[in-house]
């Protein structure tokens, strides 16, 4: 496992096809990702699949979107690749992130509760073997696009999730370095780790 958490990276949704996980797979890397902290069990976030046809019919709903929204219309380009933006990888999964009130749990943490779920989801999929990217694009934060994609008003997409096996292997990048992000907290100051 720790293998794998020191040398998981996303791969760009362009490069992940077939094969997919399988049905069976999918239900273990969804347990897996409903498996988060989630104080007072909420259950703040859920699930959504997008395979098959449906990321056809999704792509058009994002072309009729960007169609609506944009200030200068559209090129033809531009509604062709909203088109197939769901088509770049054979399965998608969006994390809906849904915010309970509740008494003693902070809306903050319940958004952290959906981020996680998408990490858990991300690695129970890289531990199958298969490729993942968590990205959000500007669907995620389009109010037309929620409510097409038929989101209630305490929703909103925490990532979009595609998974495939990659058809190449990303090469690493850089990683910042631990003296620059660790620090040793101590009363009336903070020293960097090992200072």
């Amino acid at each position: 496992m720790i293998d794998l958490l020191k040398t998981r990276r996303s791969v760009k949704p362009d490069l992940l096809g077939e094969p997919r996980p399988t049905p069976e797979e999918l239900e273990t890397i969804l347990s897996i990702a409903a498996r988060v902290p989630d104080h007072k069990k909420l259950v703040p976030w859920r699930f959504v699949v997008i395979e098959g046809e449906a990321r056809e019919h999704l792509g058009e709903l994002a072309a009729e979107v960007c169609l609506r929204e944009e200030a200068e219309p559209p090129s033809h380009v531009r509604l062709d690749t909203e088109r197939k933006r769901f088509l770049r990888a054979p399965l998608v999964v969006a994390v809906v992130s849904r915010v309970k009130e509740m008494r003693g749990a902070p809306e903050w943490e319940q958004v952290l509760s959906a981020g996680a779920a998408c990490m858990n989801l991300c690695l129970a999929a890289n531990a199958l073997g298969y490729a993942t990217t968590w990205i959000t694009e500007w669907v995620s934060y389009s109010k037309t696009f929620a409510e097409g994609f038929g989101l209630a008003a305490n929703e909103r997409i925490a990532g979009l999730i595609y998974i495939g096996t990659a058809k190449e292997k990303p090469a690493d990048r850089e990683r910042p370095a631990m003296a620059e992000i660790v620090t040793q907290w101590q009363r009336g100051e903070q020293r960097k780790a090992g200072g």
